[in-house]
């Protein structure tokens, strides 16, 4: 049992002896605090200057110093919300995010508003909380543009956002700032992926740094991925992934807007394509049909909604879509909900047989 310098008070005086002592940083809440009858021993950090012990005694005159008390060591907090019980007031520990992306050794938080004052203190909680990640990133701002990037702001740890994320054995090389990840969308990945068949072609429309691409090709012996993308830092990623997967022989990087390259050199190749840009994929219906054979194939279509029913809002949108194209949606075979992207608005997957 480890020894301690300890303030000895009445129990009476408990709740205020503790919050004087956090404001003057001398609780040692590595340890547990000792009742004795009606008295209470709180360890301390250390022993108190003559100033902060005058200030303790015009508090509690009846305080005692004592040294060399043994003390039990206190369990560490093993949560986020217990390691900022005592450094947020209560009303800021409600608003605390639940949700924290981990994309290799960086965590992604979301700080609202009311948390902005303590936003280094979150950050610094959750790099105690876990022990691999080095940097703590705050996003700033919402995902924008055709790139689909946001800003963030380093609140814990090294200032960086690029880092390398593992996924299902496949290894991601990505910059945060530079090129969009989400480790969110590491079931769809991976359920695509189990739907290729051998033999197949497919067209990555809107492919990143390549986590639906590379997947594909780590899971089948027999395919070939054409993985486009119009951002040329998120292609650079992609050509570095391609070669760290060892997958050069089965996917092919290209840089280019989807609408250009299909149009150029990938229309009527594919038995399956890709679709995840949920903002605008609605847009692209027409060059997804395109970049199938002539017997048609699969299309594995996402979009943003904020209706009632956001499946069979994103059906009927696709539906509605594939009147402009000289293709036939035969069948939808699947749709779920992907994820939860704001307040009542999904990211919806809709994969459909097209003719």
């Amino acid at each position: 049992m480890p020894q301690a310098v300890a303030l000895k008070i009445p129990k009476k005086s408990a709740q205020k002896t503790l919050t004087l002592l956090r404001r003057l940083t001398l609780l040692n809440r590595q340890l547990k605090l000792q009742r004795e009858n009606d008295c209470l021993h709180i360890p301390l950090t250390r022993a108190p200057t003559e100033k902060e012990l005058e200030e303790l005694k015009r508090s509690m005159p009846y305080l005692v110093i004592s040294e060399h008390k043994l003390f039990e060591s206190l369990e560490q907090p093993t949560g986020l919300v217990d390691l900022l019980s005592e450094k947020l007031p209560p009303n800021a520990l409600a608003s605390l995010p639940r949700a924290i992306d981990f994309i290799g050794d960086i965590a992604v938080v979301e700080i609202p508003p009311e948390l902005e004052a303590y936003k280094e203190v979150i950050g610094e909680a959750v790099l105690k909380t876990h022990t691999r990640v080095k940097t703590v990133l705050s996003k700033w701002g919402a995902v924008s543009g055709v790139l689909r990037l946001r800003t963030f702001q380093a609140i814990g740890g090294e200032a960086r956002t690029q880092t390398v994320h593992r996924e299902y054995g496949c290894v991601f090389h990505v910059d945060l700032e530079k090129a969009y990840f989400s480790p969110r969308l590491s079931y769809e990945h991976a359920r695509v992926a189990s739907l290729v068949k051998e033999g197949e072609a497919v067209v990555d429309m809107f492919a990143g740094v390549g986590p639906f691409s590379i997947l594909i090709a780590k899971n089948h012996e027999d395919v070939n991925v054409y993985a486009v993308d119009m951002n040329p830092d998120a292609y650079e990623f992609l050509r570095k992934n391609v070669i760290v997967n060892r997958v050069m022989d089965k996917v092919i990087p290209i840089l280019g807007d989807a609408r250009h390259v299909v149009s150029e050199s990938l229309a009527g190749v594919a038995d399956r394509v890709i679709m995840n840009l949920p903002e605008k994929a609605v847009e692209y219906v027409d060059i997804a049909c395109k970049t199938l054979k002539p017997e048609g194939g699969v299309i594995h279509y996402y979009q943003f909604v904020n209706k009632p029913d956001p499946t069979e809002t994103a059906k009927s949108q696709l539906a509605e879509a594939m009147k402009q194209t000289n293709r036939r949606l035969h069948k939808v075979v699947h749709t779920r909900i992907v994820r939860d992207v704001a307040p009542f608005t999904y990211q919806v997957a809709v994969d459909a047989e097209i003719k």
